[in-house]
């Protein structure tokens, strides 16, 4: 995370509270965890540089977290709903010169079949539930991460891997749902 500049992938008037371990807004009504919730998913996906792994990132925003899955994964996919914010990260992911991440706008519940099987997949939006469609784009030994919204309204980080096994760990901060479809408008 050192090496990626995370207030590139902010507004210029919020670059001085990027430095902070702050949420950050983002176009189209979405948010920048704060370093401590992105470094607690990358964590739990269990990833390690050099592995020649594929990588679904879904909810990419601004491109910061495909910035940073970019230095461990061979290839990043990352799906993300606003056409605007794919626009961003796809300019700040060039500015960094950045070549192994493809971005596209689509409903990333869907995942992006066609680049699949993935040996990891990173949900940056809680879910109520995890789509069956994610888990059946996961390689074999693969792992899917997310934060999923519990009955009483928590967060916790759940890690579930292609044979069936589940594991939940405390989530630092609550982050933004993720919404289903595509956005028509921004």
């Amino acid at each position: 995370m050192e090496t990626v500049d995370r207030s590139a992938f902010v507004d210029a008037s919020l670059r001085k509270l990027a430095q902070e371990d702050a949420i950050l807004p983002l176009p189209c009504g979405q948010t920048l965890p704060k370093p401590i919730v992105i470094a607690q998913l990358l964590g739990a996906l269990q990833a390690h540089a050099g592995q020649g792994e594929r990588h679904l990132l879904i909810g990419g925003g601004s491109g910061y977290v495909g910035a940073l899955l970019a230095q461990i994964a061979r290839h990043v996919w990352m799906v993300e709903r606003y056409g605007a914010l794919v626009e961003t990260a796809r300019k700040k992911l060039d500015a960094f010169k950045v070549s192994n991440v493809d971005v596209r706008q689509g409903d990333g519940l869907a995942g992006w079949r066609e680049h699949g099987p993935f040996d990891r997949i990173l949900l940056a939006g809680a879910v109520k539930e995890i789509p069956d469609v994610l888990l059946g784009q996961l390689a074999r030994g693969g792992a899917l991460v997310a934060p999923v919204i519990k009955p009483d309204g928590k967060q916790v980080i759940r890690r579930l891997t292609k044979d069936g096994s589940r594991t939940d760990s405390p989530l630092a901060e609550p982050v933004t749902p993720l919404v289903e479809g595509v956005s028509a408008a921004l």
